[in-house]
């Protein structure tokens, strides 16, 4: 193994699959990281006391018995939802994702070798913790890169002398990029070793770590290795509306995070105002579709509505989810240094406006709403507010971009190519939004070349436009 075999980006290797987002180690998660464009699921493997390669990570269940000395049929009945990796090989080779096997338990070394070399997927590394099981695969003949995971404390090198990567697993330091050293890569390069890091969910050290010669790096956030970049033959944006609403409960911080991590350059939010004059995000009117609540969010006050848990409705793993306030949304936006959308729902403009500017955010987000007045008022506040008209609300484009000065004009697929073009280069900024997924609609879309998409489905319209993944 050489420097040369390093793949041009690092490969994205789902931690658990995508953890962030469903429990670890289960046919949810390694579904929700090929959503998200994970090229690896990184794979936990045990043995049951029967010789069944299972996938889970802790030795002992939360009984306190070993996981190792029960028969698969048993391990059924205390954990239903924990799959034999036969299973997770197979949806790897049905949805195109390469397997990145952590092998636990010594007994399952050579069935797991064998079961992935007898499978049709790629990429696959396979390793371990002991350095027994790392000379086990080894002696095997294992036509796969063998990795060395080390801990905290161990000298790398010493520790994965055998393997073929060196796979650091050194999220807890204080700052593990600090690590990564030219010192350090010399040394792996020179041994001939590739570099595999950590699972990494901050997005600044991400940003770090991904620019160095490794291999593949781990997340529980799979979309934030290597992020959304549009082609540079058309740089178009992309909004995400209600965040990643597929992924996670829509207008929640999980979603609307998801959508930035993955490199989405707008959040769309829809904003509501409570009893108490707070503004907080969530899109209906009454409470009952997206919250253990109920009734009008305006009849009840911030507290009362910080008390509800809006993610049950969409999967029991975000139980507890809380509605987010426009606040947090500003924050998150700073800390990633994004965009977003900001839709009027009972929310007025002003207070709206006053956070945004308090934030100093004025100039990364734009503003819309079915509410004409609301957005005349806006317009009447601020000047240099970015506002959106439909272009199906106006007989013509003129009178859409004359009503109150919008800088944004958003169109339907059925939009007049005639009129997006007639934005193109100009001060005002085309947007095309479409909720759907059909791949015929996405061809359409990018002939019409607007500066903007509102996806409902950003996942695979980059897929598709980009030309990469199951929609290639």
């Amino acid at each position: 193994m050489t420097v040369a075999t390093i793949p041009p980006r690092p490969y994205s290797i789902a931690h658990r699959g995508a953890s962030a987002y469903a429990p670890a180690n289960t046919l949810a998660a390694f579904r929700k990281a090929a959503a998200l464009g994970a090229d690896m699921w990184e794979v936990d493997i045990r043995a049951s006391a029967d010789g069944v390669c299972i996938v889970h990570h802790d030795a002992t269940l939360v009984s306190g018995e070993a996981l190792n000395a029960m028969s698969r049929e048993a391990l059924r009945g205390v954990m239903p939802d924990v799959p034999d990796l036969s299973e997770v090989v197979a949806l790897a080779a049905e949805l195109g994702a390469g397997i990145y096997a952590d092998i636990k338990d010594a007994e399952a070394a050579l069935p797991t070798l064998h079961l992935l070399q007898n499978a049709a997927i790629s990429p696959v590394i396979i390793g371990a913790f002991s350095p027994v099981i790392v000379q086990t695969l080894k002696d095997a003949g294992s036509t796969y890169p063998v990795a060395g995971l080390v801990p905290i404390g161990a000298d790398p090198h010493s520790h994965a002398a055998d393997a073929d990567v060196i796979h650091l697993c050194w999220e807890h330091l204080p700052a593990p990029q600090d690590t990564l050293t030219p010192a350090f890569f010399a040394r792996a390069f020179a041994d001939g070793k590739q570099v595999v890091l950590w699972h990494e969910e901050d997005p600044a050290r991400m940003a770090r770590i991904r620019t160095k010669p490794v291999t593949g790096i781990c997340s529980d956030m799979p979309e934030l290795v290597n992020p959304h970049r549009p082609p540079s033959d058309y740089p178009f944006g992309i909004v995400c509306h209600r965040g990643a609403n597929r992924i996670a409960p829509e207008n929640t911080l999980p979603a609307l995070e998801c959508a930035l991590a993955a490199g989405f350059d707008f959040i769309e939010v829809d904003l509501h105002i409570t009893s108490d004059g707070e503004i907080v995000v969530i899109h209906d009117p009454m409470l009952d579709r997206t919250t253990n609540g109920n009734g009008p969010v305006t009849q009840h006050t911030l507290a009362e509505l910080r008390a509800l848990d809006a993610g049950s409705w969409f999967d029991p793993f975000f139980a507890g989810t809380k509605i987010p306030t426009l606040d947090e949304v500003l924050n998150l936006l700073k800390r990633y240094g994004a965009r977003a959308y900001l839709e009027f729902k009972s929310a007025p403009p002003a207070p709206v406006l006053a956070q945004v500017e308090r934030a100093g955010m004025l100039d990364r987000v734009f503003f819309w709403s079915f509410n004409r007045d609301f957005l005349v008022q806006l317009r009447q506040l601020s000047k240099d507010a970015q506002i959106m008209a439909r272009r199906e609300d106006y007989p013509t484009l003129e009178e859409t971009l004359t009503d109150f000065d919008a800088n944004i004009v958003e169109f339907t697929p059925s939009a007049s190519a005639v009129d997006i073009a007639a934005l193109r280069g100009s001060a005002v900024t085309s947007m095309v939004a479409y909720m759907g997924d059909d791949r015929s609609v996405f061809a359409h879309l990018i002939e019409l070349r607007p500066d903007r998409f509102n996806l409902n489905e950003p996942f695979a319209f980059t897929r598709y436009a980009t030309g990469r993944g199951r929609y290639a």
